[in-house]
């Protein structure tokens, strides 16, 4: 698999409720350097709509690496706002389902090009 190279798109996803012009639509871009399957990484370069959710991205990474009974509930949903204001572009295209986290010039992602299934409970 040869993504070292690849330039993916974070972008607005279309339905966020934010204003609709051409560059608040572009968040960001990420050069692929390392490919360590299933997660990809890279240099994020800053677009003009990154300010929108900068803090969103510092938040989700924050409580990612949190140690309390509580983190994981409180990182799905900060996640859950990440999946509903950005969208993932591959060279390809979108795509269906990811898991993106954005620190200063740096990402790492994975993705599926089918949406994730629902966890589900036994009983």
């Amino acid at each position: 698999m040869g993504f070292e190279g690849e330039v993916w798109h974070v972008r607005r996803a279309p339905d966020a409720g934010l204003a609709a012009d051409a560059e608040s639509g572009d968040i960001g871009e990420i050069l692929i350097d390392e490919a360590d399957f299933p997660w990809l990484s890279g240099r994020f370069r800053a677009g003009p709509g990154y300010g929108a959710v900068r803090d969103l991205f510092a938040r989700e990474l924050a409580l990612a690496e949190a140690d309390d009974a509580q983190h994981w509930t409180r990182w799905e949903a900060a996640y859950d706002e990440i999946e509903r204001r950005v969208r993932l572009v591959s060279p390809d295209g979108p795509v269906a389902e990811f898991l993106l986290h954005i620190k200063d010039d740096r990402a790492w992602f994975r993705w599926s090009d089918e949406p994730f299934e629902p966890e589900r409970t036994e009983g």
